[in-house]
């Protein structure tokens, strides 16, 4: 089978050569910043959260002499301050708060900030380097602005090492990096990408610190050339893996893993907010947040008309759940529209699905209530395995439905669910990832060694009672439309459920297949074969090869794609592509 790969790359031609390690950084910059042929030039860092400002810092005073330098850190509120600043949407829940309206302006001390300012104005001579996070609201002008990015992905990596604190806070030693993550969903990243999307039009350079001590730095005109390149192609996003209590065994083989790791739950392989997109610009590797594209051109990416609905933001999420040689998921609910709405200032759901892309003989799909149960006896039962007291007896209460390869089975908000062991799932949802009330987790605990959060308050509200065996056996399994079938190939519609705004396609061919993105971004997987070739029928882009479980983009802005069997594939094996889309009119 064909290599999946775990760092695809988006080739980039440019003029302008992009610049690696701070020796090099530091001395274009220096150049930069000499022809302003100013008495007193100002440079700005402003970072991301979990940029190494130190790291930074260090390696910029060392090469540029600066005359005065500002920490952004020493002019944030008091900690006490801020904590209870964000207390209303931090919570005192474990996983879930409400998502912030904070500014990064609601961080800083207006008088530490006064006080700064006045000293860069009272300099005769020299340069003044100003850097971390808010470092762009402190002086009145600015010669240089430099933005230090980060992905989530790797900003999370570092929060498990104990290397980065929420915004404002010194709390990186805090053992359950869990609450730190909450803070950065509900308050930090968005504080941050309110700052960010203000300073794209304005930055000079980007700068990527991923791997630590080896930055690479680029122009904005570069950057932004870039983005646009991808907006004419597919592409990938770089995928991430993550271990879990009921991971299994099947990504290790089929992703390449690391064999040496105990299992591996999950891969999100397009989840805009937290994946990164890689470029080589002239041989260099930039890594960035895949946001940053969703941010800079979002109605290229995006559609008109999925980007009036949802404006900035990349609605369409999919991600593995591997179960084989594992246990089941936990059972669990998402909210309704209206209950994440009120409780956490969310504009929609977690409607999702589960596409089998594998599983082994016996594997099963826990979806939808048995007929007759008494809700009261069942969230009774609930209760008492939360405590401890006795175990939830899931089949008595949950149905339970056989799961073979290519079965697709449908999740609209408040129905009860959760893949059983020994599945490879291609979870297709709506983007607010984080919103699963967990009813019951089998007794485990998680990977840190806690109990994994329960939430039947949560699911006691949204629990759609009414979807029991029969409800979910006429509207949620396998209900598959055939629309369509030419010379090697044919189209089925596989859902999402009426009441989700995710439609999707499957397409199962032998020979080239005629796509169109009519507007509205696609996201795809192979989920049959070993590699297919997409293709533009104008020449508009390069041939991109897809290889089996890799998941891709099509921009709106694409148009008519085609997907051909290639490789091991071509001698009349057919392949298989699950695509996803926003359904027009929702």
């Amino acid at each position: 089978m064909t290599q999946f790969r775990t760092q695809p790359v988006l080739e980039i031609a440019s003029e302008t050569q992009c610049l690696e390690g701070w020796e090099a950084i530091a001395s274009h910059l220096a150049h930069a910043l000499s022809v302003t042929h100013k008495t007193v030039t100002v440079c700005v860092l402003e970072l991301y959260h979990g940029v190494d400002a130190d790291e930074c810092a260090i390696n910029l005073e060392a090469a540029l002499h600066p005359a005065y330098v500002i920490r952004t850190e020493h002019l944030f509120k008091e900690e006490s301050e801020i904590r209870q600043l964000v207390a209303p949407d931090v919570t005192d829940d474990r996983v879930f708060g409400h998502m912030t309206r904070l500014v990064i302006d609601d961080f800083l001390d207006p008088v530490k900030c006064a006080e700064a300012r006045a000293r860069i104005a009272a300099l005769a001579h020299g340069l003044v380097l100003v850097i971390g996070m808010g470092a762009s609201r402190i002086p009145h002008t600015t010669d240089m602005l430099i933005y230090g990015d980060m992905p989530r992905w790797e900003i999370q990596q570092r929060m498990r090492q104990g290397r980065i604190d929420n915004l404002g806070i010194r709390n990186r030693n805090e053992p359950d990096t869990m609450l730190l993550y909450k803070q950065c969903y509900f308050v930090d990243w968005r504080v941050c990408d309110r700052l960010k999307q203000e300073l794209m039009e304005r930055w000079e350079y980007v700068l990527d610190t991923t791997q630590p001590n080896h930055p690479k730095l680029a122009a904005a005109a570069v950057i932004d050339s870039a983005l646009r390149a991808a907006l004419t192609r597919p592409f990938s996003l770089v995928p991430f893996f993550d271990p879990g209590p009921w991971g299994g065994q099947w990504m290790k083989k089929v992703c390449g893993l690391d064999t040496s790791k105990e299992n591996y739950a999950w891969c999100f392989n397009c989840v805009p907010e937290e994946n990164s997109i890689l470029f080589s610009i002239n041989g260099i590797r930039i890594e960035l947040p895949a946001l940053d594209l969703v941010f800079a051109h979002p109605r290229e990416l995006l559609g008109d008309a999925v980007y009036d609905r949802f404006g900035a933001e990349f609605p369409i999420r999919f991600d593995f759940l591997d179960t084989i040689g594992g246990g089941n998921l936990s059972l669990q609910v998402h909210p309704l529209t209206e209950y994440i709405r009120d409780k956490f200032g969310m504009a929609y759901t977690q409607d999702e699905s589960y596409y089998i892309v594998d599983a082994r003989a016996g594997a099963t799909v826990y979806l939808g209530l048995r007929e007759g149960i008494d809700p009261g006896e069942m969230l009774a039962a609930l209760a008492r395995a939360e405590s401890g007291e006795r175990a939830f007896d899931a089949e008595r209460y949950v149905q339970s439905w056989p799961a073979s390869a290519h079965d697709h089975f449908l999740i609209p908000a408040g129905t009860i669910h959760c893949s059983g062991r020994d599945c490879m799932v291609l979870e297709i949802s709506a983007t607010p990832y984080i919103f699963t009330f967990k009813l019951w987790d089998w007794g485990r605990m998680g990977l840190d060694g806690r109990p994994r959060p329960i939430h039947i308050a949560h699911g006691r509200a949204v629990i759609q009672w009414d979807r029991s065996t029969s409800w979910i056996r006429d509207e949620c399994v396998n209900r598959i439309e055939l629309l369509g079938t030419g010379d090697g190939w044919s189209e089925e519609k596989t859902g999402l459920h009426e009441r989700e705004f995710i439609e999707t396609r499957r397409h199962r061919f032998t020979k080239k297949v005629l796509h169109d993105t009519e507007g509205t971004v696609n996201v795809l997987c192979l989920v049959g074969g070993s590699e297919a070739v997409v293709e533009s029928p104008r020449h508009a882009f390069d041939p991109f090869i897809v290889r089996y479980a890799e998941t891709f983009i099509v921009p709106a802005a694409v148009g008519p794609y085609t997907i051909t069997p290639c490789g091991s594939s071509s001698a009349d094996n057919e392949c298989v592509t699950i695509k996803a889309f926003v359904r027009s009119g929702q």
